[in-house]
């Protein structure tokens, strides 16, 4: 509310009642959680386990050594150890069990009073402790390296079970009544384990990358309990050296903070949705021709933001010039018409929507698809066959089709097998233009959309009705509240057909982060908030002159408009529970 009201006096009155509108079509769980927001405290670097010692927030800096007391409304900050600082340099787990600190570090677990922080050894493993958890007279604790969360008698230190890590990174964990709560640095997720046989209840995603631990907190006000998340990485910045010769420079800075996660589960559908945000997107074209043309009877078409089950169109307006809207395949698009388009003529037209936008994660198992129905025949008929010059007839993507599911006879495990072959051949690259699936195989080397065409290719060969969606991301900076933001460059993934189930998402590329894995399942049936849904399945943008499509070979879009286009996140939103 308050970041808000801050740009109200800069922006227009048509701009100060659209946020006033905004602000009226805020959910009252956001309302609830509003004095909740993003805590910085004074001198971190890198914090990483967080807990709450009765009512005070606690973190730990793994770098400097510092065990933190936090204010959560003023971020004031409280060295705990002044004395015992170089004692906690590297430890990257904390739990507290009444006046009892536990921590990890390296190999090791420790244990101290909260009163002198004094370090007693309780065990050492055959690799790096991660994170640590304490529920009376049981520690758990995460190791990466082995892929267990290891749990312990604090007692007699003997090894009780184990139960097998969700994600494939760094994880730190908590406890709350009869679950296990755990962060995974690479998965961008944030997992609900049961404790006693540590199956996964739920996941979800984080806001943002790196999560490097986890707390929850009472909040007496309200009676419910709020999941704060650390986060640590680095980013870029530009800065201004004077010394330098062109004076501004592109550095590296720590960036380490506690947030609050928000968590909302529909039971029905099985998906999870997290912190969500208002944004407003703008796609525009400026008529600029690179050869100037003449076209009579022109109608120029651009897909609109869709309805899915983590995105609400709020609004959508006409930029510069009016559009109709036609409905194709089940999808909004805008429709620019002109009788004539002459040399020389200029024009700016495109639409601005209002978007509310979560992160999603749907929660299916091998078990859950198991005795399908079969694929409706609308769908064989358009979402199995090469519509797209997807090469599925050539030798190399049939070969790699047999080769990516090998006996595998179950959907889900057959559509993640095919995403693990596409990373294990492919490394990703920019590129100016998409070749056909059996170039970029046979290359070894793809950008987004060749990444997809192979997956699209060896799906539907395999019998998975798949198709494309895209178009674009928010850069990822929701600190930013009403900063106009632009993408560097388009974006385009696919969605995977259940029968029985319904449309499910995943990235082309972007958990491709290994040269040869494991790889992170984030965005396998999950997306992020800062995704854009528009257009699935059909073209984002095409052209019809004299009532026949153009073929783009000759006359390209590209060659004759250039593209703007902006987002601004306008506040945050919380999920209803």
């Amino acid at each position: 509310m308050l970041i808000i009201a801050l740009y109200l006096g800069k922006r227009s009155q048509v701009a100060e009642e659209k946020l006033l509108m905004f602000d009226a079509i805020v959910s009252e769980s956001w309302k609830k959680n509003s004095g909740s927001s993003t805590i910085r405290p004074f001198g971190a670097v890198a914090l990483y386990g967080i807990a709450f010692h009765r009512d005070r927030l606690v973190a730990i800096d793994a770098v400097r050594g510092y065990l933190l007391q936090i204010d959560s409304g003023s971020n004031n900050t409280k060295i705990l150890n002044p004395h015992r600082v170089a004692d906690f340099v590297g430890v990257t787990g904390i739990a507290f069990s009444e006046d009892t600190i536990w921590i990890t570090r390296e190999n090791s677990i420790y244990f101290a009073k909260s009163t002198d922080f004094i370090l007693r050894h309780f065990l050492t493993l055959p690799y790096p402790a991660n994170g640590i958890a304490v529920w009376q007279s049981t520690v758990y604790v995460t190791c990466q390296k082995a892929g267990y969360i290891l749990i312990f008698n604090s007692q007699t230190g003997k090894e009780i079970t184990r139960f097998s890590a969700p994600g494939i990174g760094i994880e730190n964990i908590t406890v709350k009544g009869e679950e296990l709560w755990l962060t995974d640095i690479s998965e961008q997720t944030v997992y609900c384990l049961d404790r006693a046989t540590g199956k996964i209840n739920s996941s979800v995603l984080t806001p943002f990358e790196n999560p490097t631990g986890l707390a929850f907190y009472p909040d007496l006000q309200t009676g419910n309990e709020i999941l704060y998340v650390a986060y640590a990485g680095e980013e870029p910045y530009i800065r201004d050296n004077p010394n330098a010769e062109p004076n501004y420079e592109i550095e590296y800075r720590n960036r380490t903070f506690i947030h609050p996660l928000y968590i909302g589960y529909d039971p029905v559908k099985k998906f999870s949705l997290s912190n969500g945000y208002l944004i407003e997107m703008s796609y525009v074209e400026e008529l600029s021709p690179l050869d100037e043309v003449e076209l009579t009877n022109v109608e120029w078409r651009i897909a609109l933001p869709a309805e899915t089950d983590r995105q609400k169109v709020r609004q959508i307006e006409a930029v510069g010039l009016p559009f109709t809207e036609e409905v194709q395949d089940g999808q909004r698009v805008a429709v620019f018409k002109f009788a004539s388009l002459q040399p020389g003529e200029r024009h700016i037209f495109g639409w601005r929507a209002i978007l509310e936008v979560w992160s999603i994660k749907y929660h299916l198992t091998p078990r859950d698809v198991e005795n399908l129905p079969e694929l409706p025949g609308e769908f064989q008929a358009r979402y199995l066959v090469d519509n797209d010059n997807l090469a599925m007839d050539t030798p190399i993507i049939r070969r790699a089709a047999r080769e990516a599911i090998g006996t595998e006879t179950n959907l889900l495990r057959q559509i993640y097998k095919i995403r693990n072959y596409v990373y294990d051949r492919l490394s990703y690259s920019i590129k100016p233009h998409i070749d056909t699936p059996d170039v970029a195989l046979e290359r070894g080397v793809g950008s987004c959309g060749e990444y997809l065409g192979v997956l699209l290719a060896l799906a539907r060969l395999n019998g998975i009705a798949c198709r494309t969606v895209g178009r674009y991301k928010c850069p990822l900076h929701p600190e930013l509240i009403g900063v106009p933001l632009q993408p560097d460059f388009n974006h385009v993934w696919m969605e995977f057909y259940v029968p029985g189930v319904g449309w499910l998402p995943m990235e082309s590329n972007p958990d491709d982060i290994a040269e040869t894995g494991p790889y992170p399942s984030r965005f396998f049936m999950g997306l992020a908030w800062y995704h854009a849904e528009i257009g699935k399945g059909i073209p984002f943008a095409t052209l019809t002159v004299d009532g026949a499509l153009v073929d783009k070979q000759v006359i390209s879009i590209g060659d004759l408009a250039i593209n703007h286009v902006s987002f601004t996140i306008l506040q945050e939103l919380a999920p209803s529970a």
